[in-house]
């Protein structure tokens, strides 16, 4: 799923959970000064052997070195994209593993990765600069970019891109599960194919109402009004919320589209045969999910 943002100053950096910037003494508390003994040496006021101090000093002062580069690594982490992808990427990967099991939880967030590449890789090829896949466990993920291109024709290429390469990753199961004979990959397989198949709903913010941008606009309503049939007869929290963000995307794209002037109508504006080329890719995709799904679909008894 892509979405278009507008740039905001980035975040500050959190607090460290460290305290303040000085190195902690041992045992939680400065060091006290005492009388010293008839060798000069003096530790937490009272007598300790000279030897004590030597040997502990120079630790205290490794590990008090130690946490204040500690603390310099934690407030650069924000900064580092890759992890906000990796980070919740394993929060996925433990979400989803309650449910299917840490296997098949690891393999299905790294179809949902390959899904997403697809779209920042076309957003890249336009010289657009998305954001790093952020995934949001039960939902699946999200990149966000200044905008999903010039016009229709290139919001169309941006949305099926991610379907392409994701039906491509999960074509890719196919192969390993013949090769291997494991039952795993062909879950895989059949529920990359089923999630992209969804995704090709004509309804923003899915990749399908991205491609009806280019092809035909007024499919959004149809499209929106199948996702609440869908709701109606298999109702689920998820589908729910992507109820209402269809909701609230098709509204404002629509009263846009309404009130703009020459900017809107030439965003709009298509040629025929890049209009046929992008209905022919979508009805393609579709036709070759749902033959891919028939043939890894994988019959279950329960008891």
């Amino acid at each position: 799923m892509t979405w278009p943002r507008s740039s905001t100053p980035p975040p500050q950096a959190p607090p460290s959970p460290f305290g303040p910037a000085e190195p902690p003494t041992p045992f939680g508390r400065p060091l006290e000064t005492g009388p010293a003994d008839e060798e000069g040496d003096q530790f937490d006021g009272g007598k300790q052997p000279s030897w004590l101090k030597r040997k502990l000093g120079p630790v205290f002062a490794a590990i008090a070195a130690f946490i204040a580069k500690f603390k310099t690594l934690l407030l650069l982490l924000p900064k580092l994209k890759l992890l906000t992808t990796a980070g919740t990427m394993l929060v996925s990967v433990a979400a989803y593993s309650f449910v299917f099991g840490w296997t098949f939880a690891a393999g299905f967030v790294v179809l949902i990765l390959v899904h997403e590449m697809g779209h920042v890789i076309e957003l890249r090829r336009l010289g657009i600069k998305a954001s790093p896949p952020m995934f949001i466990p039960f939902l699946g993920a999200v990149i966000t970019a200044k905008s999903l291109g010039q016009n229709a024709l290139a919001e169309a290429r941006v949305g099926l891109a991610g379907p392409i390469l994701g039906s491509i990753g999960s074509a890719a199961c196919i192969l390993i599960w013949h090769a291997t004979g494991n039952d795993l990959f062909r879950a895989l397989a059949f529920t990359g194919f089923f999630l992209n198949l969804f995704n090709l709903l004509p309804v923003v913010p899915l990749d399908g109402g991205r491609a009806m941008a280019a092809m035909a606009p007024w499919m959004w309503f149809a499209g929106f009004a199948g996702l609440v049939a869908l709701a109606i007869i298999w109702p689920n929290p998820i589908i729910f919320i992507i109820v209402l963000f269809g909701a609230l995307e098709t509204n404002r794209r629509w009263k846009i589209r309404r009130a703009g002037g020459a900017e809107q109508q030439a965003y709009y504006n298509v040629r025929p045969l890049d209009r046929a080329l992008v209905a022919g890719v979508y009805l393609s995709l579709i036709a070759l999910l749902v033959v891919g799904m028939h043939a890894t679909a994988l019959t279950r008894t329960f008891g």
